[in-house]
């Protein structure tokens, strides 16, 4: 039986690289949101409102639907509610 070490889910789960690397970010910037809601104890309603959604999107999101969520609409949804990204950590692959 043949095993293959991954760094994280998204390698394991998807078919490129690529498509691992936007997963992995669109991830991370969903749980953000979902944890903003919840630190503000949002309603789904109140944080549709803020995020400039509907409230079925915020249940997508709440559910953690992340195929139905573009890295461009995640961060329109954070600019909505006022919030910015500070810092973005890049590193070369181990293999490159």
């Amino acid at each position: 039986m043949k095993t293959h070490d991954f760094e994280n889910v998204w390698d394991a789960i998807s078919d490129t690289h690529e498509e691992a690397e936007n997963m992995k970010i669109r991830s991370q910037l969903m749980t953000f949101i979902n944890a903003w809601i919840a630190r503000h104890g949002l309603s789904q309603e109140e944080a549709a409102k803020a995020l400039g959604v509907t409230q079925p999107r915020i249940s997508e999101l709440a559910r953690g639907k992340i195929a139905l969520f573009s890295v461009d609409r995640l961060i329109t949804m954070l600019a909505n509610a006022g919030l910015h990204i500070v810092n973005i950590e890049i590193s070369e692959a181990a293999d490159a």
